[in-house]
């Protein structure tokens, strides 16, 4: 079966195209690197073949780039640069079929380090826009108490060290459980079955008869052939199985 785009993605790619356009936007009105010579609707098709073509190439090129570098400049960084060799034969073209100049390797070579900047400012724009969800508004009201947390009786098992880090899955190994953390492993003595029950509050899925994976962990889900895989975001891969499947697809996942 042909992997399908959840909705919550798909809603992010059409908020990332619309941060893209709006930086086209910016620059058919701004003009620089001596695009103000030409008028506004030529600048206009211009600058937003060239954002938003570069802007799926960003989201192309970042995507395995964030699964696996997450500190945020060294992420920027490469992907910046990744991208910018596709972006400067996209320019070219552009200037070449918009600005009539004539299309030789000297000529598409020569704004590389206008195109890195432009590549590098943009990536940033995007990563810090998904990097800081939106505050509340304070109102004054007294805060609502906190709700109990529904894996605090699971959470019992794990040693100090990790009783209060976030749990990302749960994995069964013969008689034991390795709890996998955003504080590491640990394996614990436990039944499955008991793991579950205490789980049960908790928002996630049982995968796989040997996986249960908090909600909030999963980056990715593929299903091919009849049997899927959850990427998480600690970059951990994890069977979905046939019978496990129709809560992962109610809640949008494929």
């Amino acid at each position: 079966m042909a992997d399908l785009l959840a909705p919550a993605r798909l809603r992010r790619l059409a908020a990332d195209l619309t941060l893209w356009a709006a930086i086209g936007v910016v620059m058919a009105f701004l003009g620089p690197f001596g695009s103000s010579e030409r008028t506004l609707g030529e600048r206009f098709a211009y600058w937003m073949a060239c954002m938003m073509g570069g802007g799926l190439i960003g989201i192309a090129i970042d995507a395995p780039v964030s699964r696996r570098v997450r500190p945020f400049w060294p992420r920027l960084l490469i992907s910046s640069i990744g991208m910018t060799p596709p972006v400067i034969l996209l320019v070219g073209l552009a200037n070449h079929f918009l600005g009539r100049m004539h299309l030789t390797l000297l000529n598409v070579i020569t704004p590389w380090f206008q195109v890195f900047i432009v590549c590098f400012a943009a990536m940033c724009l995007r990563q810090l826009a998904w990097a800081h969800p939106v505050t509340p508004v304070d109102t004054g009201a007294e805060p609502a108490a906190p709700p109990p947390d529904p894996t605090a009786a699971f959470r019992q098992r794990l040693s100090a060290k990790r009783r209060g880090a976030a749990i990302l899955a749960v994995e069964a190994e013969d008689h034991y459980l390795r709890v996998h953390t955003d504080a590491g492993d640990e394996l614990i003595s436990a039944r499955f079955g008991d793991a579950l029950a205490e789980l049960s509050g908790a928002p996630g899925f049982q995968t796989h008869r040997s996986w249960w994976v908090a909600a909030g962990a999963i980056d990715d889900v593929r299903w091919m052939r009849g049997r899927g895989e959850a990427r998480l975001t600690c970059g951990l891969t994890v069977p979905i199985s046939r019978s496990n499947a129709a809560p992962l697809k109610a809640a949008g996942w494929f």
